[in-house]
């Protein structure tokens, strides 16, 4: 019998803040939310933020003057919004206008004439070109001095404007390393320790009791990013360290990996010596490690899978990357679109525009996060449900005009995933009762591509009117972490009922396929119960294509109880009920500014002294069950015992 992987935990950070407790989802909405709703997301973007500081129950700013939760709006609301979501990249990244470059000089001494230098004996090259005549300072032993004749090639230090000033950036003043020990660490990992930290706290259930539930091989981490880790701390510096005149560190090259998030994870924060390990697909590569994930608890070998993606990519040799393949939005190209001789903030903030008259994706960072449990074990444990998954489908795109482009696959795995949630909620369930959160990147090729491809589907599966969403709109586009966006902000639709709306779509262009889609500029209200499964839709460069199912609460619930029964649901909500109020506990501690990273260094770690082992299990300290070595053969019929 095949286990349900339930989502049991999500969290990260991404622009629009925190992503436990759909805070980032209600920054994204916040325009139709309650109040209520959305005071403690303020509050705790304005800690985050360094607005605010918690201190002896009450919220005070820099002048130690108190504001109340339900006055933060009031006071920094203005702040908030334009410091968070999409905007002019902040000077903590860089300087946009003065970006330190290198610029290569060819000098020639004119006729006879010799250039003449003094420099230290230690900053000579290790070889001297043959046009150099050096000699000894007379004065001075430290120094030598250079003649040189002819031609002489040198860097002088510059700087200059970048062309893609807009991104999506975390809230600004946010350090995600401020919440354990961090030092030497690249941004990318700092966000993924953040996100995986927020993503556990955000269970309600101690680590060390899941730990005691499974079997140390029960557990899988499937992380990683896309580019790596590229600040300095990482391969940029390995990159840029002889260029430069510096010394490759010990630590540059393996923070430079791509499964270095996973490797973190387990060595860490919850000290996994079950499956670990990451694929990369691109953009789609959330889903990609997603679907490793599910088949794992589905087969039943894994009990517990953590799936999450963290990406930095806000430097200025990945962006220019980028914009030499004419993909970003860029500044001139904003122009023309607005037709403005200047770019405000609403330019930036509506830079990408998904299935409207757009130019190019907006770069951002992101780290997400989501734990998955089998039914069997939500039911032991009382973990809360926050959805399921339905299924993964990943396809190629076969021969291919351009590496860049769209291709043909991306109508296989949405054709698959229609297919198998028809199977498993019905045909009315499916025509009236899902939406699809879709790649929306904002490029021209991607708004006539994935919506004649989404088109159609609905068609072909008779959905009139098929609601859409594209959360790049409000959050830019991180990469391998993209899916992880979509799906956590579906899951708020689920909470608050809302299905939030292409904010930037003011015209639908011309090129877009929509007669069988709901796309709107306005958020879509369908009630927090209306909603059985989201579809999410991933594309990315090489052919990489991915389409997940994520069932809804209400539905994951009822499949439990089909399988095990009502009193077995019946039981799991007395368990469930602490669980959430030690949810809420951790919540509201990090709306507070309070809640710390997990980050245990050197703790727990086992050797050779600590192997206790028979033929038939392997027991591993710090663990209540044993790694079961009692196995029978993966090829039953053709066993030759």
């Amino acid at each position: 019998m095949a286990h349900l992987p339930v989502i049991v935990g999500f969290g990260g950070i991404n622009s629009a803040g925190r992503t436990s407790f759909y805070h980032s989802y209600r920054r994204m909405t916040i325009d139709r939310l309650a109040a209520s709703d959305t005071a403690d997301t303020m509050a705790g973007l304005a800690t985050m933020m360094g607005l605010l500081r918690y201190e002896n129950g009450r919220f005070l700013d820099s002048e130690g003057t108190e504001c109340p939760v339900k006055k933060v709006s009031d006071r920094f609301g203005k702040t908030i919004l334009e410091h968070t979501l999409l905007r002019r990249i902040e000077p903590e990244h860089f300087d946009v206008d003065h970006t330190p470059v290198n610029k290569q000089i060819h000098a020639n001494s004119p006729g006879d004439a010799l250039i003449r230098l003094q420099t230290t004996k230690k900053d000579l090259p290790n070889h001297i070109p043959d046009n150099w005549k050096v000699t000894a300072d007379k004065q001075d032993d430290d120094l030598v001095n250079i003649e040189i004749s002819g031609e002489l090639s040198f860097m002088v230090a510059d700087g200059k404007s970048m062309a893609v000033q807009t991104a999506g950036q975390l809230p600004a003043g946010f350090d995600p390393g401020a919440g354990y020990n961090s030092r030497h660490h690249p941004r990318g990992l700092k966000m993924a320790v953040y996100g995986a930290s927020d993503a556990i706290n955000s269970m309600g259930i101690d680590w060390e009791t899941i730990r005691q539930a499974v079997r140390p091989d029960e557990i899988g981490v499937y992380a990683g990013s896309g580019h790596g880790q590229m600040h300095d701390e990482g391969g940029g510096g390995l990159m840029k360290a002889h260029v430069l005149g510096k010394r490759t560190s010990s630590k540059h090259l393996p923070l430079s990996l791509l499964d270095m998030p996973s490797n973190f994870i387990n060595a860490y924060i919850i000290g996994n010596i079950g499956h670990t390990g990451t694929q990369k697909a691109a953009c789609a590569t959330f889903l990609y490690n997603l679907e490793l994930g599910m088949n794992e608890i589905r087969s039943g070998r894994r009990r517990v899978a953590i799936i999450g993606n963290s990406e930095a990519p806000l430097i200025p040799e990945i962006i220019d990357g980028y914009k030499a393949m004419s993909a970003l939005a860029d500044d001139s190209r904003l122009l023309t679109l607005n037709h403005a001789t200047e770019l405000t903030h609403k330019h930036r903030a509506w830079s990408c525009r998904p299935f409207g008259e757009n130019c190019g994706f907006t770069l951002a960072e992101s780290s997400q996060y989501i734990i998955l449990f089998d039914d069997r074990l939500v039911l032991e444990t009382g973990a809360q449900i926050f959805g399921s998954i339905g299924d993964v489908f990943i396809k190629a795109d076969g021969f291919k005009k351009s590496i860049s482009s769209p291709g043909f696959g991306n109508y296989l795995t949405l054709a698959k995933a229609l297919a198998s949630t028809r199977a498993t909620l019905g045909e009315k369930r499916l025509r009236q009762r899902t939406f699809m959160s879709s790649h929306g990147s904002g490029t021209p090729l991607n708004r006539s591509t994935e919506s004649h491809g989404l088109n159609e589907m609905a068609k072909v599966f008779g959905i009139e009117k098929w609601p859409l969403s594209a959360v790049k709109c409000y959050i830019g586009h991180p990469l391998t972490p993209a899916a992880g966006d979509q799906i956590v902000t579906a899951l708020g639709t689920w909470k608050y009922g809302l299905i939030p709306g292409i904010f930037t779509l003011d015209k639908i262009a011309d090129d877009v396929k929509a007669s069988n889609l709901l796309l709107s500029q306005e958020h879509i209200e369908v009630g927090p119960d209306s909603m059985d499964a989201a579809f999410i839709n991933s594309k990315g460069f090489g052919g990489n294509n991915a389409t997940g199912v994520v069932l809804s609460p209400q539905v994951t619930l009822q499949m439990i109880e089909k399988k095990h029964g009502s009193n077995a649901v019946t039981s799991y909500r007395s368990l469930n009920e602490p669980v959430v109020e030690k949810a809420d506990l951790y919540d509201q501690e990090a709306v507070r500014g309070l809640a710390k990273s997990t980050y245990r260094d050197s703790e727990r770690v086992l050797n050779d002294s600590d192997l206790d082992m028979t033929d038939r299990q392997l027991n591993v300290p710090g663990y209540d069950k044993p790694v079961d070595l009692d196995l029978s053969s993966p090829y039953p019929d053709m066993n030759l015992d």
